[in-house]
């Protein structure tokens, strides 16, 4: 059977060509795709709600041309919500949809929407970010391992900031740290703190850590990629799936988890797809659920916004004031090339 006609929470949906296979390495079908969101909703629905979302958008499959969708489609269902939202790089309104219930959720997988984008921030303040993110970019031949002793390093300096931080993978290469903060802030801030800090890490760290865009800078080495904390960029959903070869899955991770994959310098320990991430759920919940709710002002950094040059940051570094200086443990003051060996994983 290739179409069908299914009733949600009192929405008749039709389902169509539930037989084409959309990732052809594995034989992963589209009504495989629509199965794997149907039993993680109510994983990813909360990390969804209220946040306009841009889809990519993959009708032939993984190894077919996709396309990304902002505006919500002509033909799209009445009951599906909307949220307009001005656009002043195109100078136009975008109506994006809101992707709040079970019945969006599944119109959306039908469509071969295999990659879920959501801003950071809600549609009811487009303006205020109510997370921070850092996208940890391996460049080849770096890999995953080598993004978890940066996000280790992220983490003792958010911890000496006093914020929590919360791990995932990207379903991708690399790994991304969210900051929670849901308190007033914008877009300026928390980009201007976020590059601050991948300067600093890039300073601290230069044999592994890179925070400038070039791609031909990349090579053996992580980029710290701040720009996502932009109001006209989006970040792959926790719990989405990733157009790859193999139907993989944007994951949450426990510290304990990077620690481990590190240690072992074992990459396959922090690839998951869609059946490992659905079991993962079901024992563990979701390990993201306090990023919804966990209140944590970002602090205010006045150095941070004189920390834009390498000389500044190099000044700041020396700094033990500076707002963003990692303290130094009794090990690393006794030998400070210990830190740098750590780093060739």
């Amino acid at each position: 059977m290739t179409d069908s006609t299914v009733e949600i929470q009192g929405r008749n949906l039709k389902l169509s060509n539930l037989e084409k296979v959309l990732y052809p390495a594995t034989g992963f079908t589209k009504k495989d795709v629509i199965d794997y969101y149907a039993r993680i909703a109510p994983a990813i629905l909360p990390h969804l709600h209220g946040r306009a979302l841009t889809r990519k958008r993959y009708p032939d499959g993984v190894e077919g041309e996709p396309f990304f969708e902002k505006n919500a489609p002509m033909h799209k269902p009445d009951w599906v919500k909307t949220v307009p939202v001005w656009s002043g790089r195109n100078r136009r309104t975008v109506h994006y949809v809101l992707c709040d219930d079970l019945a969006t959720l599944i119109w959306l997988a039908n469509l071969a929407a295999l990659e879920l984008h959501p801003s950071l921030a809600l549609a009811t303040d487009i303006t205020c970010p109510t997370v921070m993110v850092f996208d940890l970019d391996p460049g080849p031949p770096a890999n995953i391992v080598h993004c978890c002793q940066v996000a280790i390093w992220l983490r003792e300096i958010f911890e000496h900031l006093g914020l929590k931080s919360f791990p995932k993978t990207s379903g991708s290469k690399g790994l991304q740290l969210y900051v929670p903060l849901n308190t007033p802030t914008t877009f300026e801030a928390t980009k201007l703190f976020s590059h601050a800090l991948a300067q600093l890490l890039e300073h601290e760290h230069r044999d592994l850590v890179v925070s400038d865009m070039k791609k031909n800078i990349r090579t053996g080495k992580v980029f710290v990629d701040w720009s996502q904390n932009d109001e006209h960029k989006t970040t792959i959903a926790l719990y989405s799936l990733r157009a790859r070869e193999r139907p993989t899955v944007s994951t949450p991770v426990t510290w304990d988890e990077v620690e481990r994959a590190l240690k072992k310098k074992d990459a396959g320990l922090l690839v998951f797809e869609s059946s490992n991430t659905i079991a993962r759920f079901e024992k563990m919940g979701d390990l993201f659920e306090p990023v919804l709710e966990l209140k944590q002002k970002l602090p205010d950094l006045k150095a941070a916004a004189v920390a834009q040059t390498p000389e500044a940051i190099e000044i700041a570094a020396e700094a033990d004031d500076h707002p963003l200086r990692k303290p130094a443990s009794k090990k690393s003051a006794k030998k400070p090339a210990a830190r740098k060996k750590r780093a060739k994983v």
